[in-house]
């Protein structure tokens, strides 16, 4: 029997993951046995499978995460204080997505805050929902050229339709009163409509002082805080060390591998 006209049609058609599982079903006489109904159902869970990885790997491209491979499996409590496996088993189901909210995650230097957050908005892509990762001051250095470009409603606009942004290391820098502006506008867009993330080195009891306008750092934080879960993290050890010993370790693995 002749599939290869059937093959050009299901890929014309861009069924490209039933045209595969039909050449392999061609190939395995274990399949041969199967009746039409049973064959058929193993091509269309092949189709909605091949869509779904696609759709991941679209929406990971798309998130910009700063650690990619950072997934929830791989999170090591131990060296993670103040990280709660009940607390992070309810995130993973990002049913705390879903309803809008935010989650902050406050800790110092090599604490493993990025990690954490791109290991969860990894998480939403994986269930479909949409993420960008951004870091505070280069954030605010694009809306600045938005702003020279006349962009920047068209920026916001952009922004505001992603699931989960992330905004990491707030508060590493000072800002000015553009910023502080720009950020109420940024956070004012998602609030009740969509999530966001925030990692700071700041304890989040001082974010006020450090936004400096009274009556903006209100507006903010009440937008920002209000129904948000919150992390603290403590570690002895640099996560961002082991993380960079790891991608060495990749990386001469590769290397032996070609060689």
């Amino acid at each position: 029997m002749l599939i290869q006209p059937t093959l050009d049609t299901l890929n014309r058609l861009k069924l490209h993951g039933m045209a595969f599982a039909l050449s392999e079903q061609m190939t395995h006489n274990a399949a041969q046995g199967l009746s039409f109904e049973e064959r058929l159902a193993l091509l269309l869970d092949r189709e909605a499978l091949h869509r779904e990885n696609n759709r991941m790997t679209r929406l990971l491209q798309l998130a910009q995460l700063k650690y990619r491979d950072a997934v929830i499996e791989d999170i090591d409590y131990r060296s993670r204080n103040g990280l709660d496996r009940s607390q992070l088993a309810s995130l993973a189901s990002c049913d705390w997505v879903r309803a809008n909210q935010s989650l902050l995650i406050q800790g110092a230097t090599g604490s493993g805050k990025t990690y954490l957050a791109c290991a969860i908005a990894h998480q939403a892509c994986r269930q479909g929902l949409s993420a960008l990762y951004v870091r505070a001051p280069r954030l605010f250095e694009e809306f600045n050229l938005c702003h020279a470009d006349g962009s920047f409603r068209k920026r916001l606009a952009a922004i505001a339709k992603i699931s989960v942004l992330i905004i990491d290391d707030f508060a590493i820098a000072p800002i000015g009163p553009r910023e502080r502006n720009d950020l109420l506008e940024l956070i004012d867009d998602r609030v009740g409509t969509r999530a966001c993330i925030v990692t700071s080195q700041l304890p989040v009891s001082d974010w006020h002082d450090y936004i400096g306008d009274p009556t903006l750092a209100d507006a903010i934080l009440d937008r920002l805080v209000h129904r948000a879960h919150r992390i603290h993290l403590e570690s002895d050890k640099s996560l961002r060390d082991r993380y960079a010993k790891k991608e060495r370790a990749k990386s001469d693995d590769s290397s032996a591998a070609e060689g």
